[in-house]
């Protein structure tokens, strides 16, 4: 038998056990692959009781959650108690955990260091924003702007190259992978008149996945990749900052984009968007991001049939 799905509860203040609620409910239209809930039970049925009272929950292994999943919300307990209210942000959002000491700058690069410990092996999570209109890869994460020139490297370009055209063969059966890389500067840096960085660090990262038989172009002009007819050329578009990549699917894919962390030994999608606290626990959050997290998710796993799958809400 396939293994279920699993979904993490995410900041529990948040829209997350909200979309989960309305994704199961459409679990039969939609032909959901079953998935499991990781949660405390008593804070998904105080939750349930007031946004779906009818709901059905069973406390289940995960063994259990694929037979559970027809008539009820498989829930698999956490073991920890969570009393978030609606609204007031509790462990997960990245603003209260910057201030409680978390040293990761994200769940991407979280997740990396947990698969390291849990592998033994150098895991380099790479983030990938996917949906069908364009996917995007930042090659620099969560970092300042004035901080993105000290940390992108070439080395940082070709490895995250390498990983994106290794999972899109692999987990998305792209035969030959197109990349399409940005450049740091406006114009691409207008050879050197903008900046030196595009002719001194992307171009010779771009010729060096090219001479390892990755089909990658650029530097290329970001303000010229993104429209239709520069999209149909490429398979994914690599970026040097985060707003370069997340502006452009952001516009184009904002209520189904799906964020893919490529380079774990695990599928791993969230839906691409936060914790909406001004609308959590009112019935009035949109699932459909995380409902195409699901699909991918079911997608790449039926590719990856040893790898377990990861999905937050």
């Amino acid at each position: 038998m396939a293994r279920p799905l699993a979904l993490t509860l995410g900041e529990p203040a948040g829209i997350g056990l909200d979309i989960t609620l309305a994704a199961w409910r459409r679990r039969d239209e939609l032909k959901l692959t079953p998935f499991y809930f990781l949660a405390d039970p008593a804070f998904v049925a105080r939750r349930a009781k007031r946004m779906a009272p009818d709901l059905s929950i069973a406390v289940v292994e995960p063994a259990a959650a694929w037979t559970a999943f027809k008539t009820a919300l498989p829930i698999v307990d956490i073991s920890v108690p969570v009393s978030a209210e609606p609204g007031h942000p509790d462990p997960v959002a990245k603003n209260v955990l910057y201030r409680s000491g978390f040293p990761e700058p994200g769940h991407t690069e979280y997740l990396g260091k947990l698969a390291e410990e849990s592998t033994g092996a150098p895991a380099q999570p790479v983030m990938m924003l996917w949906s069908p209109e364009l996917a995007v890869v930042p090659v620099t994460i969560h970092l300042p702007l004035k901080e993105v020139v000290a940390k992108l490297t070439a080395d940082l370009v070709v490895e995250t190259g390498r990983i994106v055209a290794r999972d899109l063969h692999e987990r998305f059966g792209i035969a030959r992978p197109r990349l399409a890389v940005a450049g740091l500067n406006p114009h691409a840096g207008e050879d050197g008149a903008l900046g030196d960085e595009d002719l001194t660090l992307v171009r010779p990262a771009v010729e060096r996945l090219r001479a390892e038989g990755i089909d990658a172009r650029g530097p290329l002009p970001a303000d010229s990749l993104f429209h239709a007819a520069a999209r149909a050329s490429y398979d994914v578009a690599l970026a040097m900052y985060h707003d370069q990549a997340l502006i452009p699917i952001k516009t184009l894919a904002f209520d189904h984009a799906v964020n893919v962390t490529l380079g774990l030994p695990f599928v791993r999608t969230s839906p691409d968007h936060g914790t909406a606290f001004d609308i959590a626990g009112t019935g009035r959050a949109d699932p459909t991001s995380l409902i195409a997290a699901l699909q991918l998710a079911a997608r790449l796993s039926s590719r990856s049939h040893s790898r377990p799958v990861a999905l937050r809400a």
